[in-house]
């Protein structure tokens, strides 16, 4: 039942498989094991992020293609049901009709960037998805009309999504139900769902393709795949997952705006979280992506609690000061890189199966 759960792609390591269970118990229990309002909200950006690094992980581990337009789809999912439910008042028929037409826009951008990019190679197709994210980027700001401009959009969720629904009046286990407690299941529900299914289409006849198109495009069109077609594919795919990640984002905040979806600092932690923790594997982006926001949110903390141990040593507190905590984030993942070129999950898997094939559907 499990094989088939994860379509048969086992983590093939005890190490990573006593991982990948212990981060699930975590973000499922985390609401009742650790009540407050920063824990949750961390959770659910790793929610958020496992989603969008995995959709991400699509197009660049396992299709080895390189694009620096991912929030772009990011944000078309954010502003999506952040306009619909603006203009058309709290309820789930907004939350709907916004998700929906996000996933059109998506669909025909997409489209359009794989079908005139993706015959252009290596960094020039990256230098054009840069070109179109940043004009993205710059309309959405411009419109004011529609995306609120630089200010961006708040909305209100249906009722029972909101932070003021209290459906019990006794708490459950010392914890009040709310609707933010609702908001932050269904978000765990979604995530988990959509993993599941990016499992399953890399797993596929379609993903041993992309995986072959990776490792020699020439040799997989010469044995007959249409191998701008697959491209396109993985392209438009990749593209809707990360709309459906930017739409829990928007959900969860109840607020958009152009430096929460659309900004290049979010492409950089992408990068970085699919390279921690290990391209070509969707156990990668849930790895990566746990490291990667707690460090980003509690690292800081760590460092006042540490400064404060050696107050009164000169260069040690000047070191360990909390004011520096960007630098040793960024010395963390320089290390983590250097130790660990293949990423985490590669790693744990080389020490069981140094010689495990990769699936080369050629």
């Amino acid at each position: 039942m499990l094989r088939r759960l994860l379509s048969h792609d086992l983590p093939r390591s005890p190490w990573l498989a006593a991982a990948l269970v212990l981060i699930v118990l975590a973000l499922l229990l985390v609401p009742f094991a650790m009540p407050g309002s920063k824990t949750l909200n961390v959770a659910a950006k790793i929610l958020i992020f496992i989603v969008l690094v995995a959709s991400y992980d699509l197009l660049l581990g396992y299709t080895g293609i390189v694009s620096f337009a991912h929030t772009m789809f990011f944000g078309i999912g954010a502003y999506g049901v952040a306009i619909a439910s603006t203009r058309m008042g709290e309820g789930w028929a907004a939350l709907g009709v916004g998700t929906v037409l996000a996933l059109l826009l998506s669909l025909a951008l997409s489209l359009v960037i794989g079908l005139f990019s993706l015959r252009v190679k290596a960094i020039f197709y990256a230098m054009i998805t840069l070109a179109v994210a940043s004009a993205f980027q710059t309309l959405a700001s411009q419109l004011s009309e529609f995306t609120g401009g630089e200010d961006g959009l708040t909305f209100r969720v249906p009722e029972w999504l909101s932070p003021s629904f209290e459906p019990f009046e006794n708490e459950v286990f010392g914890v009040l139900i709310d609707g933010r407690l609702i908001s932050y299941y269904l978000l765990f529900a979604c995530a988990f769902a959509l993993v599941l299914l990016m499992l399953r289409i890399v797993n596929s006849p379609f993903g041993r393709v992309l995986q072959a198109i990776r490792e020699n495009d020439f040799r997989a069109e010469a044995i007959g795949y249409r191998t701008v077609v697959y491209r396109t594919m993985s392209n438009v795919l990749s593209a809707l997952f990360a709309t459906l990640a930017g739409c829990l984002l928007a959900l969860w905040l109840r607020y958009n705006g152009p430096d929460t979806s659309l900004s290049f600092e979010i492409m950089l932690d992408i990068l970085l979280i699919v390279v921690i923790g290990g391209m070509g594997t969707i156990y990668g982006a849930v790895i990566g992506s746990v490291l990667f926001v707690l460090a980003q949110n509690y690292l800081q903390d760590l460092m006042r609690l540490a400064s404060g141990a050696v107050e009164g040593v000169p260069l040690a507190s000047e070191l360990i000061s909390p004011d520096r905590w960007l630098l040793w984030l960024g010395v963390l993942f320089v290390l983590c890189v250097y130790h660990f070129p293949s990423g985490i999950v590669g790693r744990l898997r080389q020490r069981i199966l140094p010689t495990a094939p990769r699936g080369d559907a050629a």
